[in-house]
């Protein structure tokens, strides 16, 4: 029997008790075969063409899943909402099985290549991380040592420095990983919430150097990206714990999204809000390091919509300047024009396009997606300031594993 005439089908599936519903896979996919709800994220076993440009982004594997199925029963999407856990594998007989990509081969479109603009692979100096090590279903526990408010008390936007212990439980990170969250409760279904996933804000050392902790950095979440009120469960939860509560943790997640450790090797980073959690842990590692002839220049771009907003604004303004080169952008400031990130890379296009240049200089981009297009082109700018094809940089970034975007 040929494989195109196979009953059976290596069905791609994602495994909802490891995915975090961080979007990732969906926003990758070049055929739209992956969906989701309030609850899963799935795949169409009709549209998939088993091109894998989904596989390197996911930071947890949740997406790596595959089921042979008699391709007259494949799992529909209906099915896949309603999961808690993958199905278990069947006994099927002993036929080929037709991989997804030959579905319907004749009538489907070409795959287009993954417009993906960031790295999928680690800076080659990066160190070893560990992923996945505590799961829904076995969580590790951590206790809240602090509680800490990083933006203006008369600020509009409640961000939290929160602290968690894990006391003898090994939770080994490293700068740029994330973790998962799971709040108390359940959703409107009356199954357990999913987990919320945030950066790492401390150094692989522990916020507190020599002890196994970690800290985040939370926003409170009070209303949706249209402005209309909203209470995020997970933010909100965490923004009121108090020290000595006990949370739920998943993870760690992330094997790309890594700060270099060679000497000499520059980072320039971007961020808004939020965002800065992986920033601060690279700076803060740098910071711990100076003087050990590990690191190179540090360049941050750092924006929010006003100064007492700007997480971190105090410890950022004591950091000495011959350590890192600092640009702020304010886009709410009255009596001031908008600025955003990408502005202030465009005023310091001269500075960029010379770490651009160097091979040692790697990249991180974090925060709000629409800030996303707006950086990539002032990126490109400073680099074409240089003389350098943009086109080609870009690429070799990317494959080089030195331009790291993580936005949402």
């Amino acid at each position: 029997m040929d494989m195109a005439g196979s009953p059976l089908l290596r069905q791609h599936l994602i495994d909802p008790e490891v995915c975090i519903r961080c979007n990732t896979c969906e926003e990758t996919c070049p055929v739209g075969a992956i969906t989701h709800d309030s609850r899963n994220y799935v795949v169409h076993a009709d549209k998939c063409r088993a091109c894998l440009a989904c596989i390197s982004p996911c930071p947890t594997g949740a997406i790596d899943n595959w089921r042979t199925v008699l391709r007259a029963d494949a799992y529909a999407v209906e099915a896949q909402f309603g999961w808690d856990e993958l199905p278990a594998e069947t006994a099927l007989a002993d036929v080929p099985a037709t991989p997804a990509s030959e579905i319907a081969a004749e009538d489907a479109p070409p795959v287009p290549p993954a417009a993906v603009p960031g790295s999928s692979v680690p800076p080659w100096s990066a160190s070893h991380p560990y992923v996945n090590l505590y799961t829904h279903r076995a969580p590790a526990v951590a206790t809240v040592m602090g509680n800490y408010r990083v933006t203006d008390a008369a600020a509009e936007s409640d961000t939290r420095h929160i602290v968690l212990d894990f006391g003898a439980t090994p939770f080994p990170v490293l700068e740029g990983q994330s973790i998962g969250i799971l709040p108390p409760g359940t959703d409107e279904h009356g199954r357990p919430h999913h987990a919320r996933q945030y950066s790492i804000a401390s150094p692989r050392d522990g916020e507190r150097p020599g002890y196994n902790n970690v800290s985040l950095t939370v926003k409170r979440v009070t209303a949706d990206h249209d402005g209309r009120p909203v209470r995020g469960i997970c933010s909100n939860y965490l923004c009121d714990l108090r020290k000595g509560d006990k949370v739920q943790v998943i993870g760690p997640f992330g094997n790309t999204f890594l700060m270099p450790n060679h000497a000499g090797s520059h980072l320039l980073m971007v961020c808004t809000g939020t965002g800065s959690a992986p920033m601060r842990a690279m700076t803060e590692r740098r910071r711990r390091r100076r003087g050990k002839g590990e690191g190179g220049r540090l360049m941050l771009f750092f924006g929010a919509r006003s100064q007492a907003e700007l997480p971190y604004f105090g410890p950022l303004m004591n950091l000495p300047r011959d350590f890192i080169d600092i640009n702020l952008a304010f886009s709410r400031t009255p009596g001031a024009p908008r600025r955003y990130v990408q502005d202030a890379i465009r005023e310091r296009a001269a500075d960029v396009g010379a770490l651009l240049e160097d091979a040692n200089t790697c990249v991180y981009v974090c925060g709000l997606r629409g800030m996303e297009e707006g950086v990539l082109d002032a990126l490109a700018n400073a680099a074409t300031s240089r003389g350098l094809d943009w086109d080609s940089l870009h690429a070799r970034l990317k494959q080089e594993g030195r331009l790291h975007l993580e936005t949402y």
